[in-house]
């Protein structure tokens, strides 16, 4: 079975997580820390965006895959996975402009990742149950 619709959240969330560590990179080489984040916010905020999109990424995208072997509709691994990137785009905004702090793409972005994360749980359970 061919896992196309998946494979374009994974290679979109992969060139996400490259971009975003890019970004650490660049500000290590012009503040010149090393390693960690030397007291240093602007560091530390791009660090947090970066990590964690790697903190949730393999858990929704381990599901969205799972979910297409399971046979979800292209339509809905679409929808999930349209709503994944905006998720995570929005929350490393909202990171970023709030400074750490409350801003309503970090809150949106938040909660539209659970809400993917627990949304493709419930369907690959239900195939579980109907398939037992």
């Amino acid at each position: 079975m061919s896992v196309t619709v998946s494979s374009l959240y994974i290679g979109l969330t992969a060139i996400m997580a490259v971009y975003f560590a890019l970004r650490v990179v660049k500000l290590r080489r012009r503040l010149k820390v090393g390693l960690g984040v030397d007291d240093q916010p602007t560091l530390r905020l791009a660090n947090r965006v970066h990590g964690n999109l790697i903190e949730h990424a393999p858990m929704a995208l381990i599901l969205l895959l799972v979910a297409e072997l399971n046979g979800l509709p292209h339509g809905y691994l679409h929808l999930l996975g349209l709503i994944w990137l905006l998720a995570r785009v929005l929350h490393a905004l909202g990171l970023t402009l709030g400074q750490g702090g409350y801003h309503v793409g970090r809150f949106w972005g938040v909660l539209l990742t659970w809400i993917v994360i627990l949304t493709l749980s419930v369907v690959n359970i239900g195939y579980f149950i109907i398939g037992a």
